[in-house]
């Protein structure tokens, strides 16, 4: 029994250092992607695979006078785009009048975490390094992104050995199943994209919307529960067009993935009961009292439905339902 003991002692201490070296050696590869990804002049061919549809998407970067600038352009169907200048970002697209709002990420998609914080995932995401793939003809390194907590979902990543540009994403649940996946065609890296995408600078596009917000103390209603990790942003109210409904809503986000949390009066045309998986959204909607609350985003469905129940609506002041 002894000599067992010894034995699995041995392994667990040889192990142990490994797991950890692999795992900086993973983070030290998210590093240099994350940097390249916001350095490099380069331009990305791919398709984004749902489980009904497939994608086909160009995306250029390239830094101009010091400044980020980026334009995504949707190959296929109505004619789309979004264009990045700095901490600008600008959206164009068939039936909406074109906007810009002050973001440093571009709400479209885009390969996943080019603009995200490493060391700030690392609180909540374990970065495990897989092996070597080929992705667009060219040698990669394979790494897992994946959820310490078990209640959101992960990355697998494809970055290649020599850019180390993300080329390929595939995002996963808790039983592996993929539920969408990013795969480059092709791609180049070149200075003259800089040159291209400095022409952005010249182009007249809308000046940016001043948001309305609201105060989360000034609310009716709270969230007891998120995993750990979420951060929310300010409250925002508005009334729906088609219900004339007042909604509340707040969206809370890890810097990987986020969700928005609803609350209105519920009526005829409140969802009840509602549990909805389609790719990566998820939509949980149920009535407590006289209140619709619906939980919508990238997260799985038991966190959806967790976070929804927790959600507290005060009757007045200094009382709660």
């Amino acid at each position: 029994m002894k000599k067992i003991l010894t034995s699995v002692l041995a392994l667990f201490s040889l192990s142990s250092p490994l797991a950890f070296a692999e795992e900086r050696t993973a983070e030290a590869l998210l590093h240099q992607m994350n940097e390249a990804s916001q350095h490099l002049s380069y331009e990305l061919s791919y398709i984004l695979i749902k489980k009904n549809s497939i994608e086909p998407l160009l995306y250029r970067h390239a830094r101009n006078n010091n400044q980020q600038l980026a334009h995504l352009v949707y190959l296929s169907g109505p004619s789309r785009e979004v264009i990045r200048r700095g901490s600008e970002v600008s959206y164009i697209e068939p039936g909406v009048e074109p906007f810009t709002i002050e973001s440093g990420n571009i709400v479209a998609p885009t390969i996943p975490l080019l603009n995200s914080d490493v060391e700030e995932l690392s609180r909540f995401y374990d970065f495990i390094q897989v092996g070597r793939a080929r992705e667009a003809g060219v040698a990669c390194q394979v790494l897992r992104v994946a959820s310490k907590d078990g209640l959101r979902y992960s990355y697998i990543l494809w970055v290649d050995e020599k850019t180390k540009l993300p080329l390929r994403a595939d995002l996963v649940d808790r039983e592996g199943e993929v539920l969408e996946q990013y795969r480059t065609i092709s791609y180049s890296v070149d200075d003259n994209i800089s040159e291209i995408l400095g022409a952005l600078n010249t182009v007249k596009l809308p000046g940016v919307l001043s948001l309305p917000k609201g105060a989360l103390e000034d609310s009716f209603w709270t969230v007891g529960w998120i995993p750990k990790g979420f951060e929310s942003t300010e409250l925002n109210r508005y009334r729906m067009g088609s219900t004339e409904r007042m909604v509340e809503t707040q969206m809370f986000s890890d810097g990987l993935f986020s969700f928005s949390v609803y609350v209105s009066q519920s009526d005829d045309y409140s969802l009840k009961g509602q549990l909805v998986r389609q790719g990566r959204r998820t939509l949980h909607s149920y009535v407590k009292g006289d209140k619709e609350i619906s939980v919508v985003g990238d997260i799985p469905p038991a966190t959806a439905k967790r976070i929804a129940q927790s959600v507290t609506i005060k009757k007045s002041m200094g009382t709660a339902q």
